[in-house]
């Protein structure tokens, strides 16, 4: 008589082999095939960009098109990691971190120096200054919001959203009245200050946004198992054990320097997050953050890289990137809402 264990090794040997497509779609089920994959569609990317079509001397353009790629990877790594860790905290995949008011917040800081001081001193005031000035401001308007909602009994993330929301209306209501009373020429200066553009970045600037960013990371990625655990909600991630006010404090306030210091940096762009970590988290094949972060700053920089190839190849740079991603961001958006609703 057969044992289990022998006839279970007879019946792998008389099993037909598995086939190629088989066998492709097992790999591809596996996370890290997937992310490998999207890393070598991002390296194809930035060859094309930065050795395609060169119009003049090859150095030049290598210069110029690498200080862009590098815009694109400290943006992607900021928009993506805190747009997925802002909707593991919140439970919410539609809502994003702009949500707390931070795109609309940056325009009424620049909106105010306009209206103050002018367009030529807002031309003329020092960028390091001006871009310093800007993420300490939404620093702190972050950190008083967070020690206001979480520092006592408010610990409601439904509460932080609210006031999120209301506090965005206002800063873009009060933005709209000044903006209307500033003279054309002013309004002009402003309006083409607020479009997002990764193609000019300031090298200082550039330098110091990636390191507050790596900081970022770095106070978030140790908490990536932690953050697997907080999927589950805030009752059973406090059951098993996690500390939940202070990571989520710890959380934020990664978000907070890494959406303020990208921002300031580029200008805002209001959908990007909700559409790279979205995708992520179809791509990725699994819940953890240890795949779908990477995942999103990956397909951030497919986004990013794809987009501006459009743009200057096929469409001659007939607009800007950001106002496509707005609009394609818009309609994802009322795809992801209409979806929610219908279920």
């Amino acid at each position: 008589m057969l044992t289990d264990s022998t006839a279970t090794t007879a019946a792998t040997r008389s099993a037909p082999p598995a086939t190629g497509h088989a066998r492709l779609a097992a790999a591809w089920a596996q996370p890290w095939v997937r992310l490998a994959v999207l890393g070598a569609v991002v390296l194809a990317l930035t060859g094309v960009y930065l050795f395609g079509d060169v119009p003049g001397s090859l150095a030049f353009a290598l210069e110029y098109r690498s200080r862009t790629v590098l815009a694109m990877l400290v943006v992607s790594t900021a928009v993506g990691v805190s747009t997925v860790v802002f909707h593991t905290i919140t439970q919410n995949r539609i809502l994003t971190p702009s949500i707390m008011g931070f795109d609309a917040f940056y325009v009424l800081i620049s909106t105010v120096v306009v209206f103050v001081s002018g367009s030529a001193a807002f031309l003329a005031f020092d960028q390091l200054t001006l871009w310093l000035t800007q993420i300490a401001v939404m620093v702190a308007f972050s950190v008083l919001l967070f020690t206001w909602l979480f520092g006592g009994k408010r610990r409601s993330i439904h509460l932080m959203l609210l006031v999120g929301i209301v506090l965005g209306t206002f800063f873009r209501s009060f933005t709209e009245w000044m903006q209307r009373m500033l003279d054309p020429l002013d309004f002009q200066v402003l309006s083409d200050a607020m479009f997002a553009s990764l193609t000019r970045p300031d090298e200082t600037l550039l330098a110091l946004t990636a390191v507050l960013v790596a900081l970022g990371c770095v106070a978030i990625v140790p908490l990536r198992r932690t953050l697997d655990v907080l999927t589950l909600g805030e009752p059973a991630a406090v059951g098993l054990g996690v500390d939940h006010r202070r990571v989520v404090m710890v959380l934020f306030a990664g978000i907070a320097v890494m959406i303020a210091a990208s921002t300031a940096l580029v200008g805002p762009i209001l959908f990007f997050g909700l559409i790279v970590a979205n995708l992520a988290y179809s791509y990725a094949g699994s819940f953890r953050h240890v795949w779908t972060v990477p995942t999103a700053v990956l397909l951030g920089m497919v986004c990013l890289l794809g987009g501006q190839l459009v743009l200057e190849r096929v469409f001659g740079y007939g607009g800007t990137l950001s106002t496509v991603i707005d609009f394609a961001g818009g309609l994802f958006f009322l795809y992801l809402v209409l979806r929610k609703g219908a279920r």
